[in-house]
């Protein structure tokens, strides 16, 4: 997936502040935050708190999020040009995606199995206590390699700057303005397919006690995103253009998701799900070396962080129109739906392409300086 759902709906909140404190610095601020965010859920499980205070905490939790927006993915693709990496970012990109899956297979079923053998809280006090050696190892281990922080000056003078870099590197850049706009109706309608996947597999199965399956579907997008990493470097040998990947998955994943809804089959839905989890996996790491290729080394976590804005605001749509649709229609009329929304994206992805950038078919080297339009 493009993000965490609190990622996504952080990311707005603090754009491109890594680019000014350093790489390193925002994520060890993310590790702590999050860390001090985790243990604090705990705190209000046990204090029995109101609604209030779990509002506050969480949104303490999306500013630990925030950190991370773009700041980790800018310091991965610097230092990679600084140390002389002539690979495909393709390939260490889907080494990223495979990890996170497996992460998140291992850690869905850790987390419950703690959570039964324990308390509720166990894996959050788990969570909290393994960030919290991230950042250990992050301190002696992180450093902020082929990139060098800006001085900053007074916050607004800052938040300025970033607002007019974000404007100048970003929207004024036609192939990754482009693929912003793409995001706007491509950004919800992934963590809405996920979320509502367990509750519309519960009602083809006939069981809405059948918790197994819910765990299935976890396992099954998250084993689909293992395998999306390693198909990725592999789909994007198969063109010569980057944008040719990318149309032809986001057009299959459009199809397997209209199919998810139209079929109505528990099987057939739990295959055509691994189709379309594959296929959306698979696109992450062509779509992050393709923005990051027309993006310049100083601005680059600005700019990362603007697109996962523009991703977010499409989830601020999205999401709540297919739960409309949800409730009234029915789950699979839903996916249905989201088909349709996802169409609406390929026309973008199209003009991005028609803008001959050179990263869509040049390998990882230093990010020309962009022409704005």
């Amino acid at each position: 997936m493009r993000s965490s759902p609190a990622g996504w709906c952080s990311s707005r909140c603090r754009r491109g502040s890594s680019d000014t404190i350093g790489r390193r610095t925002s994520y060890l601020l993310g590790t702590l935050t999050l860390s001090g965010a985790s243990l604090l859920y705990v705190a209000l499980w046990q204090i029995e708190a109101p609604f209030w205070e779990w509002a506050a905490v969480s949104l303490l939790l999306g500013l630990g999020f925030t950190f991370f927006s773009g700041a980790v993915e800018a310091w991965l693709v610097d230092a990679l040009a600084a140390t002389g990496y002539d690979g495909r970012l393709e390939t260490v990109f889907g080494r990223g995606q495979i990890v996170t899956g497996a992460g998140m297979l291992g850690g869905s079923v850790a987390g419950g199995f703690i959570a039964q053998q324990i308390s509720l809280g166990a894996p959050f006090v788990l969570r909290g206590a393994i960030l919290l050696v991230m950042f250990v190892v992050a301190f002696r281990l992180m450093h902020d390699v082929g990139f060098t922080p800006e001085k900053g000056g007074r916050p607004i003078t800052e938040m300025r700057k970033i607002a007019s870099n974000s404007i100048e590197y970003g929207w004024r850049v036609p192939a990754v303005k482009w693929l912003m706009v793409e995001a706007l109706f491509t950004g919800g309608v992934g963590i809405y397919a996920f979320y509502a996947l367990q509750p519309y597999l519960l009602e083809l199965y006939g069981d809405p006690y059948a918790y197994e399956i819910a765990g299935l579907a976890a396992a099954i997008v998250a084993g689909a995103q293992i395998l999306g990493g390693v198909a990725a470097p592999r789909i994007r040998g198969l063109f010569r253009r980057r944008t040719s990947a990318l149309l032809i998955t986001a057009a299959l994943s459009t199809v397997a998701l209209g199919l998810i809804g139209a079929v109505q089959s528990f099987w057939a839905v739990i295959g055509l799900t691994t189709v379309w989890g594959l296929l959306f996996a698979a696109t992450m790491p062509i779509r992050q070396t393709y923005i990051n290729g027309m993006i310049p080394s100083q601005q680059r976590a600005t700019i990362l962080s603007f697109d996962s804005m523009m991703s977010s605001a499409g989830g601020v749509w999205t999401q709540p129109v297919l739960g409309r649709v949800a409730d009234t229609a029915g789950y699979a009329q839903s996916y249905v739906v989201s088909a349709a929304i996802s169409v609406l994206a390929l026309p973008f992805l199209a003009l991005s392409r028609g803008q001959n950038a050179p990263a869509d078919t040049r390998e990882l080297t230093e990010a020309p300086a962009p022409q704005p339009a």
